[in-house]
């Protein structure tokens, strides 16, 4: 009976509110924060989060974005001092896009992933940029009243089918950080003040947890070949009066390590691209396609030779070609896995590129 008459009670308590839990907040009284960015600040750091369009929630569909930030001494902090800026719960269960700038990426990105790991509200998930150009501050106050998110779930979806730039979670950076001491992280560049739209630049490389440099342009391609990844983007060469254009649909990467007397002497990579020709003023001739194919694998050799001179000279190998090469060589792998930025830096190459021409 006093077990019963002590349930009853419990129950009661609950429902009247008397049992000390927080109520809950209704969806129109939280601003659901969509977008973070995160500044090294003058004593610490610097938060800048942004709502989409519903600033507060479903209620409030249709209202203009809404930018909050905040400095303290840790990101934490920061964070918690954001409540004290709205008239509505700050809630950060929605972020989904993370924006770091490039001073702190210098100083080291390894906390601000940590915190993401650890906090509840948080997580891993989150789309990762790097600001190389301006403050991640001012990439988020670029959005204005509409937010930035919808550019950058733009960017994400376009990079997974392809048409951009690979799109890359906190989660996946963290790993290859954790695993092979390196990671590539899409970076961003904000236009002109009249136009402020984000745009790609290039991917950062953070070795160890710190940015190292660049690969843009040629090189940054070159990254993508290595990753088995066909670049978002339409060739152009000139075939005797016949302008050509083509594209890298699919491209397949292997790597091998060659050893001898139980240690590593070559690094072996071989790439496959298949590329397809989308325009031509003429039909081809066979002569014209086997000089197509020369053209562009000297254009794509250049690429993954240009990206694999900038990452051996940082020791970085973000695109984890020892990992990969040692598959078959576990115990060497074990041997030399901490001295392998010191290996694949002064290792042989030996790249072999084939390029398959269709139609």
């Amino acid at each position: 009976m006093k077990g019963a008459l002590a349930l009853w009670l419990s129950g009661c308590l609950l429902l009247s509110g008397c049992s000390g839990l927080p109520t809950a907040r209704e969806m129109g009284d939280m601003a659901l924060m969509r977008t973070m960015g995160v500044d090294r600040g003058a004593d610490g750091v610097e938060v800048t989060a942004s709502t989409g369009p519903r600033a507060k929630g479903l209620q409030a569909e249709g209202e203009k974005a809404l930018v909050l930030s905040a400095r303290a001494d840790s990101l934490s902090a920061a964070c918690l001092s954001m409540q004290g800026h709205s008239d509505s719960y700050v809630f950060y269960g929605y972020v989904d896009q993370l924006l770091v700038g490039e001073e702190l990426a210098r100083e080291g990105i390894k906390p601000v992933l940590d915190y993401f790991a650890r906090d509840e509200e948080l997580g891993l998930g989150a789309q990762l940029w790097l600001m190389r150009s301006g403050t991640a501050r001012q990439a988020v106050e670029s959005g204005g009243e509409t937010g930035v998110d919808g550019r950058l779930s733009t960017m994400q979806l376009d990079g997974k089918l392809g048409e951009a730039s690979m799109s890359r979670t906190a989660g996946e950076v963290y790993t290859d950080l954790m695993e092979r001491g390196a990671a590539f992280v899409p970076a961003l560049v904000t236009g002109e003040l009249e136009d402020a739209t984000l745009t790609e630049g290039g991917y950062g490389i953070i070795k160890g947890e710190r940015l190292v440099g660049y690969l843009e342009g040629e090189a940054a391609r070159g990254l993508e070949l290595l990753l088995g990844r066909a670049p978002a983007e339409v060739l152009t060469v000139q075939l005797e009066g016949n302008r050509v254009s083509a594209r890298v649909n699919m491209a397949n990467t292997t790597v091998g390590l060659e050893i001898q007397e139980e240690r590593p002497t070559k690094l072996q990579i071989k790439c496959r691209a298949d590329v397809g020709v989308t325009e031509y003023e003429q039909e081809l001739s066979r002569a014209q396609q086997q000089a197509l194919s020369n053209q562009l694998k000297g254009k794509l050799m250049d690429r993954l030779e240009g990206a694999l001179a900038a990452l051996r000279q940082w020791q970085a190998d973000c695109a984890g070609l020892g990992l990969k090469g040692a598959a078959f060589h576990p115990q060497l792998w074990k041997e030399i896995r901490e001295q392998w930025p010191m290996w694949f830096r002064m290792l042989e190459l030996d790249i072999q590129l084939q390029v398959m021409i269709h139609d």
